[in-house]
């Protein structure tokens, strides 16, 4: 009975800190930015969902396209009317790996480099991109800026205001994990 009792407890030790090594948040940030001559373009997103096992050192990124809200409302009609087409392609997906040691008992800012498949507007494109992982007082958060080009995922940009886009987005990710 003793042994069971053992093996119980030891079985319920992994489990536990197996499942530490997920972490998950339904409100990472994404905000992506266009320098233009007439008018900057940006948007922010707070409705992210992400999760990240740091065990096998994947994560992933998920968003509803028509979540990105513009400082006026006509940006933010034609974005999801004309360039993105939100109805359909309702999301923007990320699934990848990181490289990198991050220590997550110990309080750092850690240096990584993360590599997978962006998806955009119905198109799938490899990206890799430099990041950084942080833990503090047992809190993981993440950041990354990076660029993309809308015309590599498809999102034609009308000739009347393509001067007014930057040819290249800057995209800025944050998020505040929790553990799971």
């Amino acid at each position: 009975m003793k042994k069971i009792i053992v093996l119980f407890l030891l079985i319920a030790g992994i489990a536990s800190s197996t499942r530490a090594q997920l972490y998950t948040t339904r409100n990472a940030y994404v905000n992506f930015y266009s320098k233009a001559a007439i008018e900057d373009i940006t948007a922010d997103n707070n409705q992210v969902y992400s999760i990240i096992d740091a065990s096998k050192k994947n994560m992933a990124f998920s968003l509803l396209m028509k979540s990105f809200i513009f400082k006026k409302q006509l940006m933010q009609d034609h974005f999801n009317e004309n360039y993105v087409e939100s109805d359909k392609y309702p999301k923007a997906v990320f699934s990848g790996a990181y490289t990198g040691d991050v220590t997550l008992d110990k309080d750092g800012a850690y240096k990584i480099m993360v590599k997978g498949d962006l998806t955009v507007h119905g198109v799938t494109k490899p990206i890799e991109l430099p990041a950084t992982l942080e833990v503090k007082g047992g809190k993981l958060s993440g950041t990354a800026e990076f660029k993309i080009k809308p015309e590599d995922y498809n999102i034609s940009i009308p000739s009347i205001v393509r001067d007014n886009i930057a040819k290249e987005l800057t995209v800025t990710v944050k998020a505040n994990y929790t553990t799971h």
